[in-house]
Formats: C-alpha cells, structure tokens, sequence
C-alpha cells in the first residue's frame, strides 16, 4: 500500500518505503494517481482528469467521490486561482549570515590568543558585534578550531565567581554558653524572645 503524505521541504512525496518488502509493481504505481489518499492529491487528480483528459464533469465527480455540485465548485475555485496550492515550493536558508561573516577574522584573531567561545562572545560584545558563544563556537568549527582543553582557576581570565562557603558539621555543634558575633544573625536574633515565651509549656498537652 503506497503513502501520500506532505513534506514541509518538498511538497507531497509518495512514501513507498511503509508495506513494502521490495520494489512496487505497476498497478501499486496506477493505484497512487487514481486512488490518491491526500485530499490535496485528491483535487489535483479530479482536476487534471476534468481538464487535461475531458473526461466528463459527472464521471470524475464520481470516480474521486465528489458530489457533482461540489466537484463544479471546486473547478470554479481553481479557474479562478492564479496559484493554486498543490505543491509546495523548497525552502532555502539563508545564504549569507551578516553578523557572523562581519565578526569572523575577529573571532580567528581572538581564537589564536587562546581565547575561549565565551571571552570571545564577551569581547564581541564590548565592540558591538554580538555573537553568542553558540555562534563563535561555530565559526571557529567552520574554521577548523578545535575545543580548548578545559582550562584549571588559574588559567581563567579574572571575574567574578561563586565563592565556596565552609559546610556545616553536625558533629562540631555544641550548646556550652559563649558569645558569637556575626553579621547574618537571622532567626538566631529571636532567640532571647522565644525563650521568654516559654513555648516549650505553651506547646505542652493539657492532659499532662
């Protein structure tokens, strides 16, 4: 059983790979044109047949299971569609990439400094040309640049950088009396007025 179905890059192609185990005879190939499955093959087939074989209005309407009113409807819409939207034209990208092609010796010189994909972007970036590190990332591709070795603290350019802040240890903790000074108290600075709340008998079962 042959497959019509709509690419978005080529139109509608027959997809004659599904059901099959070798090549298609030729009645599978006349049943693609005469019983075609998508409603857009449909109407090109019926119109095809009204226009190009003359076939009778009424045998074509019937052979691709249109009502003769609508079959007329749909020969009146055609003549009257300067393009009508049987197939799809292929879509091209873009042939030229502005930002990157402008920026691209730059990204190169900077490269050869031993500059990773993001100090590239960051310094594109002051000059006013931004690219993000995904872009740089392919230009230097483009041009045969390898991967940076990922680099240690030492060798990376100075900036700022989460700080790595000591763990607590559960083990360390301990209630002897002793002052503490520290600027981030938080809740600790409640801690005089909860104990003059006496919550731990306001929290008591009555039943006690």
């Amino acid at each position: 059983m042959s497959y019509f179905s709509l690419d978005p890059t080529y139109g509608y192609v027959l997809d004659c790979r599904r059901g099959y185990q070798g090549t298609k005879n030729l009645s599978d190939c006349r049943r693609f044109f005469l019983e075609p499955l998508h409603p857009k093959q449909r109407q090109y087939e019926a119109l095809r047949s009204y226009f190009v074989d003359e076939e009778p209005s009424s045998d074509v309407a019937a052979h691709f299971g249109y009502t003769p009113s609508s079959f007329r409807v749909l020969c009146h819409q055609f003549r009257r569609d300067p393009h009508p939207a049987f197939f799809l034209d292929p879509r091209h990208g873009p042939q030229s990439q502005p930002k990157k092609s402008a920026a691209r010796d730059l990204i190169v010189a900077l490269r050869k400094q031993n500059h990773s994909s993001y100090e590239i972007s960051e310094l594109l970036q002051q000059q006013g040309k931004p690219l993000s590190p995904t872009a740089v990332q392919e230009v230097l591709r483009q041009e045969g640049f390898a991967r940076l070795p990922r680099r240690g603290e030492e060798d990376r350019p100075p900036r700022p950088r989460p700080t790595v802040e000591a763990v607590a240890d559960v083990r360390a903790f301990s209630l002897t009396p002793r002052t503490i000074r520290t600027q981030c108290g938080g809740l600790f600075l409640f801690i005089p007025d909860l104990l003059r709340l006496h919550l731990d008998t306001l929290a008591a079962p009555s039943w006690r």
